[in-house]
């Protein structure tokens, strides 16, 4: 299985949620880092399958990274309540408000 990291597409809609379990799901049981620099828009239901492959990750005592995560990402992130469980794995963008 490839090491190399999973590109997250730049819009995380309903449209894009099953085709992301589906690449996720083909990657289990190695560790497996995604880039999250692309992304524009992120939905609940990508947010649902990326939380659901962080705990299934976690179960397998595998890790499951967001490395490089846009502003967009990491402030759809926050505003879902989601930061935290993507926290602590890469630097993540500043903004003026965290000064």
């Amino acid at each position: 299985m490839s090491s190399e990291p999973v590109t997250l597409a730049p819009v995380l809609d309903l449209n894009a949620a099953a085709p992301l379990a589906q690449a996720l799901t083909e990657r289990r049981g190695h560790p497996l880092v995604l880039d999250g620099s692309a992304v524009q828009r992120l939905g609940g239901p990508c947010l649902q399958v990326l939380l659901s492959a962080k705990a299934t990750w976690a179960a397998d005592g595998q890790t499951l990274t967001l490395a490089e995560p846009s502003a967009e990402l990491t402030a759809a992130l926050a505003l879902m309540g989601a930061a935290q469980s993507f926290s602590g794995e890469a630097p993540t963008q500043t903004s003026e408000t965290s000064r």
